[in-house]
């Protein structure tokens, strides 16, 4: 092929992405969500679906694949046709995977185009009523007293709240006994039941528990105290100084989707995270907006996956 038909066939194929971002979507398209109902990457992500129903004229499903820190549901995203139909909503455990199992079924930063975050939100450390934990220092004390006694749940291994907890334990010099669960949903019915001592709930799928008083929030892990919950500290004020952790939530699209509908994506996730209804619900859950271009999200997923790293390694966690 010469180099004259050889232009004219990439401004075809250039052409015709062009035209498929215009038309799309032409079907419902399909998330496939790493966290079951109810957890925050759930509650988030079908605020956004929701959304994008309405703004695309096409239904937009949510698919619910938990499992092994949502490496199930990346798992089946990277065998989807790449065709812009079949998108992964994973939490900021997708960073942490990488560093969390030897043999995964995909590569994290080949496999996947980064599209753009959603939004990030404190997760709270909370107990049952009926404990006798009040503040972070009565946990501290506790756990030094007596070391791997007390039971700290997760929404699995390698999601965010489990890595929240592993920087909790390096950060204070404590060790306590990871119990993971599926998800959030899971956890947070065995604080209520008491079968468990803590959890790092995230802010959104434990509101209503503690403004109904069914759990106890001790602290919040982000270095600045939530505008919806005012009245509980921060670890870093709670004696484990520098103390900063937050959630955040994701878009990703298994590679080879054409460049132009990843545009559109990112393009309605900014579109859909404006809107002020939209804004109001993201702030109501404790929510902050974290608008970022495809670019921008690439380059922090990469530093994100270092600090995964990072904790992992210092905290003598080593790849399954």
């Amino acid at each position: 092929m010469n180099k004259i038909k050889k232009i004219a066939l990439l401004l075809l194929v250039s052409a015709a992405s062009q035209v498929m971002a215009a038309d799309y979507p032409t079907k419902p398209v399909r998330f496939i969500v790493a966290f079951p109902p109810g957890s925050a990457t759930d509650i988030v992500g079908r605020l956004y679906t929701q959304k994008w129903t309405e703004m695309w004229g096409q239904q937009v499903i949510a698919d619910n694949r938990p499992g092994a820190g949502g490496s199930i549901a990346a798992a089946i995203a990277t065998r989807a046709t790449p065709d812009g139909y079949t998108l992964l909503m994973h939490s900021s455990g997708h960073t942490v995977n990488p560093s969390l199992y030897a043999k995964l079924p995909f590569d994290t930063l080949k496999d996947f185009v980064d599209i753009g975050p959603l939004a990030q939100q404190p997760n709270v450390m909370v107990t049952n009523p009926g404990t006798p934990y009040n503040t972070v220092q009565d946990v501290i004390k506790a756990a030094t007293a007596k070391p791997g006694t007390l039971n700290f749940a997760s929404a699995g291994v390698g999601s965010g709240t489990h890595l929240n907890l592993e920087k909790l334990k390096l950060m204070a010099k404590i060790n306590m006994n990871h119990v993971p669960y599926k998800g959030s949903a899971e956890a947070l019915a065995d604080v209520l039941g008491n079968r468990v001592d803590f959890y790092f709930a995230p802010i959104s799928t434990t509101l209503t528990h503690v403004q109904g008083g069914r759990v106890r929030a001790i602290a919040v892990s982000t270095i600045k105290r939530s505008s919806i919950l005012p009245n509980v500290p921060t670890i870093a004020e709670s004696g484990v100084p520098g103390f900063d952790f937050s959630l955040w939530f994701g878009i990703w699209a298994p590679t080879g989707v054409p460049q132009p509908i990843i545009t559109k994506i990112a393009n309605s996730i900014k579109q859909a995270g404006g809107d002020p209804a939209i804004k109001a619900r993201l702030a109501a859950l404790g929510n902050e907006p974290m608008e970022m271009t495809p670019q921008q999200f690439a380059k922090f997923v990469r530093s994100e996956i270092e600090v995964g790293a990072t904790v992992l390694k210092a905290a003598g966690i080593k790849p399954q």
